[in-house]
C-alpha cells in the first residue's frame, strides 16, 4: 500500500483513492483500534468537518469504521479545525478526527488526527496506524460495538473558547470588519464572535452550498474580501480558509498583510511584554528573510521548521515556545490553542489595533520583505520530476547563482501533486531568472 498520510493527514480528490468511503471505514477501524488498544472501559472520539459536500461521505464512513472498533462517536458536524483540537481535550475524548481539505477546492477532502491532548498526531502515531490500515484490524464483539450522538452545541462551545482569548475589559465596538469565511467551516461562528464582541461586521463567503467552499474567496483569494474592504469603508479584513486554522489580514486599503507579518508585530509585541517564552518565534522555511532580520534586530530568536503547521507545532512543544505559524497564515499561540486558528489570530490582530491605537495599515507593515517568488508545477501520478538530471542541474545552477545573498527552496507539496519552487533574493531579477530556470526543467521533464 503506498503512504497514505502527507504533511497533514490523508488528503485527496473524494471518490478516488485515498479519499473514499472505503478507505474511510478502514482508516476509522485502525484509528480505532489505535486508541482502544491495550484498555478497556469507554472510549470515545469526537468528528468535525467542513462544509464540502463529500463530507457526509466521509462523517459517516469513519463512524462506521470507528464505532466496529468499540469507539463511541461525538458528531460534532461543521466546526472549525481549531474547534475539534479544543474539545477532543475539553470532552476528554481519546481522539479527535476533522474531515477537511482546509484550502483545496471543494473536489479534494482529507481527514485530520488530534490525540487526546488536542494536538496532531507524530508522525510516528501515524506510521503505525498505516500499518493498522494495511493489514486490517479485528471489530469489536456485537456487545461492545459502539454508539454514534450528534452534539448540538459545539458551535457554541467553540465561540466561548475564542471570547475568551480576547482582552475582557476590550470591545470592538469603533470597528467595522470584514470577514471572509471561504464558505466554509466557520462561516457561523466566526461572524458570530465578531458581533458578540461589538463589531461592525461584513461578511463574505457564509453561504456554503457544498460546492462553493475556497471559491474565489477566503485566504487563498483575498480580493473578494478586498473589494468588500473597499466598499464598506472598513478597518480591516481578515480571510480564513475552508476550516479556518489560518488567516490572511487585510488592512483598511485592501492590501494584503500575510502571516510574517503579524508574527513579527506578535513577537516583537510579546517580548516586550516578556510573554514570548524561549525568547524566539517559530516559523517554517517559508517565512521571508525579511522577517528573520526583523527579529534579529530585536534580539528574538528564530526557530525554523519543515513546511507544515503540525511541524511548527512539535518544535514549540519540544522548546517551550510559545508563538509560531506559516507565512500562509497558520498562526499558532499555544497560550490559547492547540493548532493553527485563524479567527483567534484575526482577534489578537483587532486586540492589538485597539492597544496600539493604530490603523491596520501601520501594524501589518513591521518589515520590509526580501522579494520572494513562489512558483507551482503540477506533476502526474508516480513522477518524479526532481530525481530528473536536468532538474538537479538547474537547481545547481540556480542555488550558486543566489548564494551570498539570497536562497532557493524547492520541495514536492505534502498535500497536493505539485513542486513549489521558491526564491530569495535583493536582486528582484536574478531571483526571478533561477526560480524560471528550476521552472522550466521541472516542467520539461513531467512533459517527457
Amino acid at each position: 500500500m503506498t503512504k497514505l498520510f502527507g504533511t497533514d493527514g490523508v488528503r485527496g480528490t473524494a471518490n478516488i483513492h485515498p479519499m473514499t468511503a472505503e478507505m474511510a471505514l478502514r482508516i476509522g477501524a485502525a484509528v480505532g483500534r489505535y486508541f482502544r488498544r491495550d484498555s478497556t472501559g469507554v472510549h470515545r472520539v469526537v468528528i468535525g468537518k467542513d462544509t464540502r459536500l463529500s463530507g457526509y461521505m466521509f462523517e459517516n464512513a469513519l463512524t462506521a469504521g470507528l464505532t466496529s472498533t468499540g469507539m463511541n462517536v461525538l458528531l460534532l458536524g461543521p466546526v472549525p479545525t481549531p474547534a475539534v483540537g479544543l474539545l477532543t481535550r475539553s470532552m476528554r475524548a481519546d481522539l479527535g478526527v476533522m474531515i477537511s481539505a482546509s484550502h483545496n477546492p471543494a473536489q479534494d477532502n482529507g481527514i485530520k488526527f488530534f490525540g487526546p491532548d488536542g494536538f496532531k498526531l507524530s508522525d510516528h502515531a501515524e506510521a503505525e496506524i498505516e500499518a493498522l490500515i494495511a493489514q486490517g484490524v479485528e471489530n469489536a464483539s456485537a456487545a461492545e460495538i459502539g454508539r454514534a450522538k450528534r452534539i448540538d452545541d459545539s458551535r457554541f462551545r467553540y465561540i466561548e473558547r475564542v471570547k475568551s482569548s480576547f482582552p475582557r475589559a476590550m470591545r470592538l465596538d469603533d470597528l467595522k470588519v470584514v470577514i471572509d469565511c471561504a464558505n466554509g467551516a466557520a462561516h457561523h461562528v466566526a461572524p458570530m464572535t465578531l458581533w458578540e464582541l461589538g463589531a461592525t461586521v461584513i461578511p463574505v463567503g457564509v453561504a456554503p452550498n457544498g460546492h462553493n467552499i475556497n471559491d474565489r474567496c477566503g485566504s487563498t483569494h483575498p480580493e473578494t474580501a478586498a473589494e468588500a474592504v473597499l466598499a464598506h469603508g472598513a478597518d480591516v479584513g481578515i480571510c480564513l480558509d475552508g476550516d479556518a486554522d489560518r488567516v490572511i489580514l487585510l488592512d483598511q486599503n485592501g492590501k494584503i498583510g500575510d502571516g510574517d507579518q503579524f508574527m513579527a508585530l506578535m513577537a516583537a509585541r510579546w517580548a516586550a511584554e516578556n510573554r514570548l517564552k524561549g525568547g524566539a518565534l517559530v516559523a517554517t522555511v517559508m517565512s521571508n528573510l525579511g522577517l528573520e532580520h526583523f527579529l534579529q534586530e530585536r534580539g528574538i530568536g528564530l526557530e525554523r521548521t519543515g513546511v507544515g503547521d503540525r511541524y511548527v507545532v512539535e518544535r514549540m512543544r519540544e522548546g517551550g515556545f510559545n508563538l509560531g505559524g506559516e507565512q500562509s497564515g497558520h498562526i499558532v499561540m499555544t497560550d490559547y490553542a492547540t493548532t493553527g486558528d485563524g479567527l483567534m489570530a484575526g482577534l489578537q490582530f483587532l486586540a492589538e489595533m485597539i492597544r496600539a491605537d493604530k490603523p491596520s495599515s501601520e501594524l501589518l507593515h513591521q518589515f520590509d520583505p526580501v522579494p520572494q517568488l513562489l512558483k507551482n508545477v503540477r506533476f502526474g501520478e508516480g513522477q518524479t520530476p526532481l530525481d530528473d538530471a536536468g532538474v538537479q542541474a538547474a537547481i545547481a545552477q540556480a542555488e550558486a547563482d543566489l548564494a551570498g545573498a539570497g536562497r532557493l527552496l524547492i520541495r514536492k507539496s505534502g498535500t497536493e501533486p505539485l513542486v513549489r519552487v521558491m526564491a530569495e533574493h535583493e536582486d528582484a531579477a536574478l531571483m526571478e531568472r533561477a526560480v524560471e530556470s528550476v521552472v522550466q526543467a521541472v516542467e520539461s521533464a513531467v512533459a517527457s
